[in-house]
């Protein structure tokens, strides 16, 4: 037991004071003479014993009585388990990924703990809310209620080690409780082990009563016709026992096509025709879990032709006219001593065929060409100069390098599939192709992603990204005197792919929050700007002048997926798609013993009864004002029934 006015207790020498009382009587006795004492010395000797015994219970009731007087007024209190605790301060994260759609027992997850953190969070108390979007420091709940009712899904997934350490980057010099409501969809234990020793964590998990959802993963292009395209639309089912599920194509909102999809394995593409024209518009589920994925949207623009440039022997270059035809390409071929270093940057794609050296101003060049957008394709000569070739490479992109030429004869044999050069070339993994050989070949760092393989592993092609742009690097000359892989079947949808423009090409579908960058062929002034727009959101994005291109990069924006527009000034220049991404949508993700190491607390309205039980000090000053009226009243009684 502690005191919090322990000086009060000085005052407990005032037990003193009935004690003299008692000790000296200030009371006078006389005596008095009767004629007959006979039948009185029973009497007197009954009435000295009750007085005396009426004394001492006196004294031992004001003594007691001022005793617990003066002890209530120290204020008694017995510390609190987390007494220690008690100034922390408190941090509550809140989930709001598209997860939180999901519906438990009283509706969706996201907008219960919304109403349960306004309906019990005492109004005095003072705490942080942390969201995947959001964050507000030092508040109050009437302060945030309005914000809290608005509160919408965030387009970024749920990172319970990002949201953490923002907390730990604001500075307080108190300890911290963190509160922690999600329903754990992909949450990792190495998250919550990362947590400070001066950090208590607290999770509520609110549990989805059904994890069955269906959502479209991505939409393709699957097979380029002469005057349409037909793409692919990747359906996941994840869960057991799914109904057929209507499936609607619309193009700038008008109805295209519609069918039923039914699910005998987890994952499912479905077709669709369309002319090879301009489309901007979505595809669309009817599925009653999640919501936010049963929409994805995207854009395809009509077909241009590429521009395309080799530099090198037109000898060694031929095979590229039988590829890179008049109908898809403009394609054109240089000599090194020819070359117009001013038509380079209008190109979509360069091939440097069997180069033995390449200029620095070339060098500088292509740096330029790549950085805003275009494909470079590297073919090594036999000649080459390897300090040339790599002092090159580790300009333009890094991260790959030649090694020493070697003879002996190689076989191609390894295909990557995965890779986005064949993504829509096979319909099934090849094993028994008539495999191309090489005779010469250069090493490569085994750090770039290999797109084609010799048999020994190491790499015939390798394949950089660089924001928005490829470099593509032979091992070995292609000349039909080292290598018959002009005359495999494999090297055109190879070139034809390096040469394509994506986004000429290709869907435009980005991902919020993934960065991707973006080119728009347009010329605008240095106080100019392009703006990313439709009917319900505008954002300027970041920007970057290429000359006669603009490289933009979204960041999170937009908040909200859809079709967009971007415009200069008032100017629509190319239409652009934003989709959530989709790593929430596997609701048995779900991970609860990812935070078994921690105190789960049931519902919001336990966080404060908890959190007050444990740090609150048993304050006990009351119990001994209520023994002093009881002595009180103890002592009237003495006085009244005791003779």
């Amino acid at each position: 037991m502690q005191f919090q006015h322990p000086e009060i207790l000085y005052f407990l020498f005032l037990l003193v004071i009935p004690i003299l009382v008692h000790l000296f009587q200030l009371r006078k006795f006389k005596t008095e003479y009767f004629t007959n004492v006979k039948f009185l010395k029973e009497l007197a000797l009954q009435t000295r014993k009750s007085s005396k015994l009426k004394k001492y219970l006196l004294l031992a009731t004001r003594m007691l009585l001022l005793a617990f007087l003066i002890f209530a007024f120290a204020k008694p209190f017995f510390k609190a388990k987390d007494h220690k605790d008690a100034t922390n301060e408190l941090y509550i994260v809140l989930d709001n990924s598209f997860s939180m759609q999901a519906k438990g027992q009283k509706g969706e997850l996201l907008k219960r703990a919304v109403q349960d953190l306004l309906e019990h969070t005492p109004e005095n108390a003072n705490f942080s809310l942390i969201t995947c979007s959001d964050n507000y420091w030092n508040t109050d709940i009437k302060s945030i209620q309005k914000e809290l009712q608005n509160l919408n899904y965030s387009a970024s997934p749920f990172q319970l080690e990002q949201l953490l350490a923002k907390i730990k980057a604001h500075k307080s010099a108190f300890r911290k409780d963190i509160v922690v409501i999600t329903d754990a969809v992909g949450l990792q234990p190495n998250e919550v082990k990362k947590s400070n020793e001066d950090e208590n964590l607290y999770f509520i998990l609110p549990e989805a009563e059904k994890t069955n959802n269906i959502a479209i993963d991505s939409v393709f292009i699957n097979q380029t016709m002469d005057n349409f395209y037909e793409i692919g639309v990747k359906l996941d089912a994840y869960g057991d026992d799914f109904k057929d599920i209507p499936i609607a194509l619309y193009n700038q909102n008008k109805l295209i096509a519609k069918t039923l999809v039914n699910f005998e394995t987890k994952t499912k593409v479905i077709n669709f025709t369309i002319p090879k024209e301009d489309f901007h518009g979505y595809v669309s589920i009817s599925d009653t879990s999640l919501d936010y994925d049963n929409t994805y949207y995207f854009s395809l623009s009509k077909p241009q032709k590429s521009n395309i440039i080799s530099i090198g022997d037109p000898e060694k270059s031929e095979f590229l006219t039988r590829i890179y035809t008049a109908s898809e390409f403009n394609y054109s071929n240089y000599s090194l001593q020819s070359l117009d270093y001013n038509l380079l940057d209008k190109q979509d794609a360069i091939v440097l065929n069997e180069l033995k050296e390449i200029p620095q101003a070339l060098q500088t060049t292509l740096k330029s060409f790549v950085e805003k957008g275009g494909n470079v394709v590297v073919i090594p000569s036999a000649e080459s100069s390897l300090t040339n070739m790599n002092g090159f490479l580790a300009t333009i992109v890094g991260g790959i390098q030649y090694k020493a030429l070697t003879s002996g004869e190689k076989m191609i044999t390894k295909i990557n599939f995965s890779h986005p050069l064949f993504s829509s070339v096979f319909e099934k993994k090849i094993t028994n192709f008539q495999y191309p050989k090489t005779k010469v070949s250069f090493g490569i760092s085994d750090s770039a992603p290999q797109v084609l393989g010799y048999s020994d592993q190491s790499a015939f092609l390798s394949a950089v990204q660089n924001g928005i742009a490829s470099v593509y690097v032979f091992a070995a000359p292609i000349n039909k005197l080292n290598s018959n892989f002009q005359n495999s079947p494999i090297i055109v949808p190879t070139f034809y792919n390096m040469g394509q423009n994506a986004q000429k090409a290709g869907i435009t579908a980005l991902i919020i929050g993934e960065n991707k960058p973006f080119v728009v062929e347009t010329k605008i002034g240095k106080d100019e700007i392009v703006t990313v727009k439709n009917d319900q959101e505008s954002f300027i994005p970041m920007q970057q002048i290429l000359n006669n291109k603009v490289k933009i990069t979204c960041n999170d924006n937009p908040k909200i997926a859809g079709n967009f527009g971007v415009f200069n000034t008032n100017q629509l220049i190319e239409n652009i798609s934003f989709n959530y991404n989709r790593t929430e949508s596997n609701l048995a993700n779900a991970n609860p013993d990812a935070v078994r190491d921690f105190k789960e607390i049931s519902n919001v309205n336990s966080i404060f009864d908890t959190l007050q039980a444990n740090r609150a000090d048993n304050q006990i000053w009351k119990w001994f004002l209520i023994l002093t009226l009881l002595f009180v009243a103890l002592e009237i009684l003495i006085q009244k029934f005791v003779k």
